[in-house]
């Protein structure tokens, strides 16, 4: 079993936000879910905080993705986000994250949230860090 298949075992929050991963490529994923009801902080508009649970995801799975090759786990250190549209119920939502500098410790990552229109919902920038796996709590 490889480090993303226990990961997304053991990540109850990316099931409970009912994401839907994509690996494009080590460095490069997007997850997929839909605005639902327990997602809105309005009537109709989606919370501020699930999309930064979606964009926490995105980045910090985007760097698992590339850490892995060297056996590697990693923790959001900073992000910083723009909301730049609403989200509404029943919205598509693709989230893109991107590995676009990495190092031995720290990782840059930029995460992108887009609805069913292509309409730039969310876009932000993260710093994770990379530690080996022996360090964590997951047994393979």
């Amino acid at each position: 079993m490889d480090i993303l298949q226990k990961y997304n075992q053991t990540n109850l929050f990316g099931k409970y936000l009912d994401l839907k991963l994509d690996i494009v490529k080590p460095g490069d994923i997007t997850y997929k879910v839909k605005v639902q009801k327990q997602h809105l902080a309005t009537v109709k508009s989606a919370h501020g905080g699930f999309l930064s649970a979606i964009f926490d995801q995105i980045v910090g799975t985007a760097a698992l993705s590339k850490s892995m090759e060297e056996l590697k786990l990693v923790s959001t250190v900073e992000f910083k986000i723009n909301f730049l549209n609403p989200s509404f119920l029943n919205d598509e939502l693709t989230g893109r994250g991107l590995v676009i500098k990495h190092g031995k410790r720290l990782y840059t990552v930029r995460g992108d949230i887009y609805n069913q229109d292509k309409d730039l919902i969310a876009t932000g920038i993260a710093t994770l860090n990379a530690y080996p796996y022996e360090k964590s709590d997951m047994n393979l």
